[in-house]
């Protein structure tokens, strides 16, 4: 049963359900109607029974002599046995024979029940069913005893117009009722695919992304209350959701890419110097001590700026990975850094002019307490430092700024330099990524990690790096960490 409704649509098998559940309504209510009808009918032809006896039954013993005699006045009576409902009227004597009965002369009359049955009628007004002498219909029947003479008198009408009415509406029902049960299963196939209408335009909504178009969205099908408007937004939800998974992903193998080709080249060159250098020895190109002292010399430098790369590399891959567990952190203060950053640019270039203030150049340097890593965050210190010496010219003012502020210890450097675009600055953190590519690089500076490397570890220690630029504006790179709980202070 399961494996063949399962061939039918939703639609389908809704129909059926709700075919089958007006079915049994229309068989239910049909079946309660009618037992209803029969019952209320038996009952009044019982109370007039009942009535009927209960009125012969005191008929005194100088009533009429002989009821069979009777049949030969049916214009008196039939009005009378009509009037009570029961064509049929016997007298039983105390031995249970039948001294006398009459019956309407109505026209048609069903057989009687045969004068056997009639002794077994209980005598108390119960009515009780008794079958016709042929078999072919159920007679009503209800005795009494007389009281004017010996004996019992019993009265009883045929049920065969309670059957046939009753026969009349089971067929009328069921005419009606089929006829009910097509009408609304053809309406109820119409408005079951008006109802559903959404779902199939969810589901070329589905086929659609599933051909590549992840840019679809399920339309407003609905009140956003509703079942369908619930389930739309819900599935808009989760579209936006995989349609940005999948270009995170697609940015994340462009990433993959260029930081490939990237370490490739950064690696290559090194080599490069170094086995060229390795090669001209080997041919006997360097003769003299002099020269091989120098070569010696760039293969050392290489071998240094190889060496630096590969660390730069290996810490990087470490802060993607456990970034907390490359730190060691303990009270300090971002003064002290921002008083030696002040040392190391005035002897990268005495010529430039270095200030030490507070945040945003307001007021004198002020406390900037941290639970940091002091080794980590002197490489963030000094790769800013670095990065505002190569990329302005010499003599370019630089300010350093140290304080707390919003919650935050803050330590940033600002140089008065040509400054950046909106594109370079939204870059500017990327791995390898260089504003000046033809700038020459020599050792480690110069690879497009360093800013890589001071992002990722302000990150972990919960802080972050921060650039306000604009073309001939100047630089400002802004260093943020939480302040230390009271504890840790």
């Amino acid at each position: 049963m399961r494996q063949l409704l399962g061939r039918f649509s939703l639609r389908a098998k809704l129909l059926l359900l709700t075919a089958g559940l007006l079915l049994s309504g229309l068989g239910l209510t049909s079946a309660v109607v009618s037992d209803h009808l029969e019952r209320y009918q038996v009952d009044r032809i019982d109370s007039q029974l009942r009535s009927l006896t209960a009125l012969v039954s005191r008929v005194p013993a100088t009533g009429p002599p002989d009821l069979g005699s009777a049949t030969d006045r049916p214009e008196l009576l039939r009005p009378g046995l009509d009037l009570f409902g029961a064509p049929y009227l016997a007298y039983l004597d105390t031995g249970g024979a039948v001294t006398g009965d009459v019956h309407s002369p109505r026209p048609a009359r069903p057989v009687l029940p045969q004068r056997d049955t009639l002794r077994t009628v209980p005598t108390t007004g119960e009515a009780v069913d008794l079958p016709a002498a042929d078999g072919s219909g159920r007679w009503r029947a209800v005795a009494r005893p007389t009281t004017g003479r010996e004996g019992t008198v019993i009265a009883a009408a045929p049920l065969a117009e309670v059957e046939a009415t009753i026969s009349r509406l089971r067929t009328s029902s069921l005419v009606s009722g089929a006829a009910l049960l097509v009408l609304l299963t053809a309406a109820g196939w119409f408005a079951l695919g008006r109802g559903l209408r959404p779902l199939r335009r969810i589901e070329h909504t589905a086929a659609a992304i599933a051909g590549g178009d992840l840019a679809r969205r399920v339309p407003e099908l609905a009140a956003p209350h509703t079942e369908i408007g619930h389930l739309a937004a819900s599935l808009n939800t989760m579209l936006g959701q995989l349609e940005q998974a999948f270009a995170d992903r697609a940015a994340s193998e462009t990433r993959m890419r260029t930081f490939l080709w990237d370490v490739s080249h950064e690696l290559r060159t090194p080599l490069f110097g170094i086995k060229g250098t390795a090669e001209l020895y080997r041919m006997g190109a360097l003769p003299e001590r002099a020269d091989v002292e120098e070569a010696m010399g760039r293969i050392n430098r290489e071998a240094s700026r190889l060496t630096a790369l590969t660390e730069d590399l290996l810490l990087l891959a470490q802060l993607d990975e456990a970034p907390e567990a490359q730190l060691d952190p303990a009270p300090m203060d971002l003064r002290t850094l921002a008083g030696d950053a002040r040392h190391d640019l005035r002897a990268l270039d005495p010529s430039r002019t270095v200030r030490l203030t507070g945040p945003d150049g307001d007021g004198p340097p002020a406390p900037a307490p941290v639970h940091a890593d002091e080794a980590r965050l002197r490489q963030v210190v000094s790769n800013l430092v670095g990065n505002a010496v190569a990329h302005t010219p010499p003599g370019t003012p630089v300010r350093i700024g140290v304080g707390s502020t919003g919650g935050h210890a803050v330590l940033e450097v600002a140089d008065g330099g040509p400054g950046m675009t909106a594109r370079e600055a939204d870059r500017v953190f990327d791995r390898f990524y260089r504003t000046d590519r033809s700038r020459n690089r020599s050792g480690g500076a110069g690879t497009g990690l360093g800013l890589a490397i001071a992002r990722s570890l302000a990150r972990a220690h919960h802080g972050d790096i921060r650039l306000d630029t604009s073309p001939g504006e100047g630089a400002r790179f802004r260093l943020t960490l939480p302040l230390p709980a009271p504890d840790q202070r």
